[in-house]
């Protein structure tokens, strides 16, 4: 079973860019889902976008456009590209693995956009 670390995550202005990183300790080849989710503080944990095996995506709309999502499988890695940040964007952003088996989580990494 492979683990997932975050990173990437931090302090930017509104407006600003980051992008956040989700390594595996082993292939993401065969996983046929991973994404990205997020919990702001007091929320539930909240999907924001997924990317399958075959390279489809799926965003919420609140991301549409600002947000990208990506993997590479050659680097066991799992990237989120985001633009134009706004306050809303803070969380605790989460990378998840939906392969075979229960989902498998990192351990988050916090993302704070001040105004």
């Amino acid at each position: 079973q492979v683990q997932l670390v975050e990173s990437g995550g931090g302090l930017v202005e509104a407006g600003g860019s980051l992008r956040l990183s989700c390594a595996a300790s082993g292939s993401i080849r065969s996983i046929n889902t991973m994404g990205w989710y997020r919990q702001a503080p007091g929320k539930q944990r909240d999907m924001v976008t997924t990317i399958t095996s075959g390279g489809n995506t799926f965003y919420v709309d609140s991301v549409k456009g600002r947000f990208t999502i990506s993997r590479d499988n050659g680097k066991n890695a799992l990237y989120l590209q985001m633009n134009s940040l706004k306050t809303e964007d803070t969380a605790v952003y989460y990378c998840g693995a939906f392969g075979s088996g229960r989902p498998i989580w990192g351990q988050g990494t916090q993302v704070t956009v001040a105004s």
